[in-house]
C-alpha cells in the first residue's frame, strides 16, 4: 500500500495520463480521486465516466458534446464531459468496454488535446490528464495499443 502511496505522490506533481488496474473494489476510483485531489488541478472538476452504464448509442455524444441538430432528438448544443472536465481530470471507468470506434476517437483527443462535437466541423481545445480504470486481468491487444501511446503507472 505504501508504494502505491508513492506513486501517486509522485504522479500528482505531473500531467501524465493513467492506467490504473486491479480486481473489483480495489479502490481504483479512489487512487484516481487521490491523485486528481493532491495535484495543481485539484480546485478544478473530476469527471467519473462509467463507460459501461452509458448506452453506446449515447456514448459518443455524452463524450464530446453535440451540435444542435446534430441528430434527431439533439434540439439543444451541448457541452461533453470531456469539454466539462477542461483543466481538471477525466476518470475513464471500464475504458475496456467502450466500443473500438470510441477508442480510437478518444485517443485521438488524447494525443491532441482537441475535441470535435458531434455534428461539428470546429475543434476546441483542452487540458486535462485522463485516468482510466479496467478490470484486472488479460488485456485485449487493442487496449494495450490504446493505452501504450502514454504515459501509466509503472508495473
Amino acid at each position: 500500500m505504501q508504494r502505491v502511496f508513492e506513486i501517486i505522490e509522485r504522479i500528482s506533481d505531473s500531467d501524465c495520463n493513467v492506467l490504473i488496474t486491479g480486481a473489483s473494489g480495489t479502490g481504483k476510483e479512489l487512487v484516481a480521486r487521490a491523485i486528481h485531489n493532491t495535484s495543481a488541478r485539484k480546485n478544478n472538476p473530476f469527471v467519473p465516466i462509467n463507460c459501461a452504464a452509458i448506452p453506446e448509442n449515447l456514448l459518443e455524444s455524452e463524450l464530446f458534446g453535440h451540435t444542435k441538430g446534430a441528430f434527431t432528438g439533439a434540439i439543444n448544443k451541448k457541452s461533453g464531459l470531456i469539454e466539462i472536465a477542461h483543466s481538471g481530470t477525466l476518470f475513464l471507468d471500464e475504458i475496456g468496454d467502450m466500443p473500438l470506434s470510441l477508442q480510437a476517437k478518444l485517443l485521438r483527443v488524447i494525443q491532441d488535446h482537441n475535441v470535435q462535437k458531434v455534428g461539428s466541423t470546429t475543434m476546441n481545445s483542452i487540458d486535462c490528464p485522463y485516468h482510466c480504470r479496467n478490470q484486472s486481468g488479460p488485456q485485449r491487444k487493442d487496449q494495450q495499443v490504446f493505452v501504450s501511446k502514454r504515459s501509466l503507472l509503472p508495473s
